[in-house]
């Protein structure tokens, strides 16, 4: 089955046209790199599978029933998840309040709570990480706890919204593999933006490039052609191949370098 599948489907935000008529479908348990200039829609594409935002065209489906708010199918960690790098409480504290629904303060948890915690911890091997205070992690261990905390309640597909912003490629490379084998262990259908194709390159089963509206889906080589991306950026793109790595170019310049620090969508 189809874990999510977009038929036909248009979303507008703000009166811009985000995407239009897309019809696209990703296997259970297929691990997706999602990609695209900015303000190309990565962030709106996972928050209409979310259920957080109406099509005005078309139909999303996960796992065969409309894409609903709340659905417990599905975790997510989205990409302003910030605030906790300044938080003096211990990462299990903030898993301990995501369980408890959002609340404020620190539940006391019961015994299935906390061994829910346990499970999620042990996943991503954060289990010491989680006694220390966030504020006092690196960018990567506060990842793999927002990671962890993502996994509550067993879901059975992932939305990663840019979830190696602001890590050294070291940490990058580190996150990818743990999401990797997340997918691969517990059959993880995964949606996983990024800035830059070269992140994610050895890990994606394929990929899903978004711009003007328009997305392109399906194995690396096959969506990352000049024809395909210069229709996407609405200009004219090189593909350059080089040691392993892939550069999106436009007029001498690479493309998704330039974005990197441009954070708006």
């Amino acid at each position: 089955m189809n874990a999510i599948a977009f038929d036909k489907a248009s979303l507008s935000v703000g009166g811009r046209s985000v995407l239009r008529d897309v019809t696209l479908a990703v296997a259970e348990g297929e691990f997706i790199g999602v990609l695209g200039a900015n303000g190309a829609g990565k962030t709106t594409l996972m928050r209409a599978v979310l259920g957080l935002l109406p099509l005005s065209a078309g139909t999303i489906r996960i796992f065969g029933l409309p894409a609903t708010r709340g659905n417990a199918a599905i975790g997510y960690l989205p990409q302003a998840k910030t605030a906790a790098a300044s938080l003096r409480l211990r990462g299990r504290d903030v898993l301990a309040a995501s369980i408890d629904g959002h609340r404020w303060g620190i539940p006391s948890l019961t015994g299935g709570k906390k061994a829910e915690i346990d499970r999620c911890l042990a996943l991503v091997g954060a289990g010491a990480l989680a006694a220390r205070p966030m504020n006092e992690l690196s960018g990567g261990e506060r990842q793999r706890l927002l990671i962890a905390e993502a996994l509550i309640g067993a879901p059975k597909i992932l939305l990663l919204d840019e979830p190696l912003a602001n890590l050294d490629p070291h940490q990058q490379q580190v996150v990818v593999d743990l999401v990797r084998e997340l997918s691969r262990s517990l059959k993880l259908t995964v949606l996983f933006s990024a800035h830059e194709l070269n992140q994610v390159i050895g890990a994606v089963d394929r990929i899903l490039y978004l711009g003007q509206g328009e997305a392109a889906i399906g194995p690396v080589d096959s969506v990352i052609q000049p024809s395909v991306l210069s229709r996407l950026y609405g200009a004219p793109i090189d593909v350059v191949r080089a040691n392993g790595h892939i550069f999106v170019m436009s007029g001498g310049a690479v493309v998704e370098r330039d974005q990197h620090h441009d954070h708006a969508h």
